[in-house]
């Protein structure tokens, strides 16, 4: 028999040695050098003038900035619930018997994701429009809701506009985490759920009781996935609003870059960022073990 020839570590070194490079590069050097740059007074030109922790401490004093935070808060908060809550309940619509097809509804609700960020803000940017939007037009024509004569503006209104930016964000991937789920679902031993069955428990029972339990790391997960990703999000709204109208819906990654590239102020863009990443990691320790305590006091 011929024997199974294991590589020794140098070779497995050398082989994720240039991975792990571009990983640094493309990670760790921006990261360092944006925490370098945050000490100087810096427009972008040869020219910088090293100012200490003056940018830190106007970044605690920036209004802008922490109204930034509460909105990308808030999509976070949006998200959990439109993003992850609607994938469960999509999961389980498909797992139940009655639901026909379930590989072309697995297909169609992942597709979503596959579309560019900036391609969903255009289309939902047509969906919102005054004049030719299908929301308008939707609500005077179908619900026949007279305007006389004036259209909603709906990404003009400061009231609603972090509403509706966060509908696009839900709907694009709630198959993503819904294909999540179901791997997760489908690990569960199908026993399980007949034995509930043959003793009269509901599909909701069935859901809460033995799918929620079973599923609650990758449920963790999920939740992680959504933080990070609402911490930085910035395409869709940049094309959507721009953070308009004013500061409505302004999110920290846009505010960063509006600092940087059109107010020329890179030292301060930097100091932006670096604050933009320590507080995503702050934001995503808090939840892991405000989740993880209370997933230990449930098993308790």
């Amino acid at each position: 028999m011929l024997q199974t020839i294991r590589p020794k570590g140098r070779v497995i070194f050398a082989y994720l040695l240039i991975p792990l490079a571009v990983y640094a590069f493309a990670v760790f050097v921006p990261l360092f050098t944006a925490l370098y740059y945050s000490f100087f007074n810096w427009k972008g030109g040869p020219v910088k003038t090293f100012n200490g922790i003056t940018n830190y401490v106007s970044l605690l004093h920036d209004r802008v900035f922490w109204e930034s935070f509460g909105h990308n808060i808030y999509l976070i908060a949006a998200c959990i619930i439109g993003q992850i809550g609607i994938a469960f309940l999509f999961v389980l619509m498909i797992n139940s018997k009655t639901v026909k097809l379930k590989g072309i509804h697995r297909t169609f609700g992942f597709f979503p994701s596959t579309i560019a960020a900036v391609s969903i803000g255009f289309i939902w940017t047509m969906v919102y429009d005054y004049k030719r939007g299908i929301v308008n037009w939707f609500i005077s024509s179908v619900l026949h809701i007279s305007t006389n004569g004036a259209q909603f503006v709906w990404l003009n209104r400061p009231e609603l506009v972090m509403l509706l930016i966060s509908i696009p964000l839900m709907w694009q991937y709630i198959g993503y985490y819904m294909v999540i789920i179901i791997s997760a679902v489908s690990s569960i031993d199908p026993s399980l759920f007949e034995a509930a069955e043959i003793d009269g428990a509901s599909e909701w029972q069935r859901a809460r009781h033995i799918t929620l339990p079973m599923i609650k790391n990758t449920l963790l997960v999920c939740m992680t996935l959504c933080i990070a990703g609402n911490m930085k999000a910035f395409d869709h709204i940049y094309v959507m609003t721009s953070g308009g109208p004013g500061n409505s819906s302004m999110v920290m990654s846009l505010y960063g870059y509006k600092v940087s590239f059109t107010q020329m102020n890179m030292g301060y863009g930097s100091a932006i960022s670096v604050g933009i990443f320590v507080l995503s990691l702050l934001i995503i320790v808090i939840s892991q073990t405000a989740l993880t305590r209370l997933t230990r006091e449930s098993e308790v």
